[in-house]
């Protein structure tokens, strides 16, 4: 019994520290790949910002222009044979050219210090995640929108429900904020390819260019 005893006495005082086991044994310096940063839940703010602006821009412009404020959506429209080319070209170039005016806006309440140190609100891929990795995440994030759009927007619905036109904005803002808390984390959102080629042109440095 003493000589089992001494023996747990030696083997204590020999593995003194804790030992991990498991997955915990591998340690980050032992892999021989990176690991992306954890994705927060969610980024609300951004989020809840973005999507309640755009439900209160659809609202206020649908009876002018049909809520034209995004050109992924124009241009899956026109595809869709509900907008002309010629209106379809002239909501995009208004879109982009509304967008840069709104980054250089943004920058001039900012400061030049300040704006720069945000990265000029641009689009870039985070840390860890490849290119092919946020495109893929823009594409479904896109496709979400203009899907919602699309059901929204659809003409049966309309003359079904009363209400249509007046909550179609709804949906469409609560996809905007569902594809922000997704795709903010991976590459900062862009499924609005006018907002992004705004701040991209007003920043104008090669990260936001890049990415």
């Amino acid at each position: 019994m003493e000589g089992k005893e001494e023996d747990v006495r030696l083997g204590a005082n020999k593995f003194s520290e804790r030992q991990s086991i498991g997955t915990a044994a591998q340690s980050q310096d032992d892999k021989d790949y990176t690991e992306p940063q954890p994705a927060p839940l969610f980024e609300p703010r951004i989020a809840w910002a973005f999507g309640g602006m755009i439900f209160a821009l659809v609202y206020l412009t649908a009876g002018i222009s049909g809520g034209h404020i995004n050109p992924a959506v124009t241009f899956g429209l026109f595809l869709g044979r509900k907008l002309s080319l010629t209106r379809a070209i002239f909501y995009m170039v208004m879109q982009c050219l509304g967008a840069i005016c709104g980054a250089g806006v943004v920058k001039g309440f900012t400061g030049e210090t300040r704006y720069g140190a945000l990265g000029g609100g641009a689009n870039s891929v985070a840390h860890g995640y490849t290119k092919g990795y946020g495109l893929g995440a823009e594409i479904v994030g896109t496709f979400v929108l203009v899907y919602t759009v699309f059901s929204a927007r659809n003409a049966k619905r309309s003359a079904r429900d009363s209400h249509g036109p007046i909550l179609a904005p709804l949906p469409i803002g609560f996809a905007v904020i569902l594809v922000h808390l997704a795709t903010i984390p991976i590459s900062g959102t862009g499924i609005n390819p006018a907002r992004s080629l705004g701040a991209a042109i007003i920043f104008n440095r090669d990260k936001g260019w890049d990415d």
